[in-house]
C-alpha cells in the first residue's frame, strides 16, 4: 500500500487513471480528510495541507481532532493459536505484546 505520514497522520494513496490524478485520504480517523494533485510534489504538498487545515478547523470549532492510530488494538485468535503466539513468544524471551509488535513489524517492513 503507498501511504504518506505527516504529524502522525497516515494516508493512503491511490492513482486515479479517469483524472489522470493521485488522490489520497487519511485513514484511521473518523472523519473524512482527503486531498489531490497532479504529481507526487503536489499530493504531499496537499496533504501537509490537508492535516494543517483539519487540526485548525478542529481548533477553530473548539473540539478535538481525532487521533491517529493510538498503537492499541485487539486481535482475535482460536484459543490453539494464542497458545501457539504465547509459546513463541516465551520461547524468544519476550511478553505476548513485544513479540506480536516485533513480528508484525518485520512482516510490514520486509515488502
Amino acid at each position: 500500500m503507498n501511504t504518506l505520514n505527516y504529524k502522525g497522520y497516515t494516508a493512503k494513496i491511490e492513482f486515479d487513471p479517469e483524472d489522470n490524478i493521485l488522490f489520497g485520504n487519511i485513514i484511521g480517523i473518523r472523519d473524512t480528510v482527503g486531498f489531490h494533485g497532479e504529481t507526487v510534489t503536489e499530493l504531499k504538498d496537499a496533504f501537509y495541507e490537508a492535516v494543517n487545515f483539519y487540526l485548525e478547523s478542529c481548533k477553530k470549532a473548539g473540539r478535538d481532532p481525532n487521533k491517529p492510530f493510538s498503537g492499541k488494538f485487539v486481535v482475535r485468535v482460536n484459543s490453539s493459536l494464542h497458545g501457539e503466539i504465547a509459546a513463541s513468544a516465551a520461547h524468544a524471551g519476550k511478553s505476548l505484546n513485544k513479540w506480536v509488535a516485533d513480528t508484525l513489524n518485520k512482516v510490514v517492513h520486509s515488502r
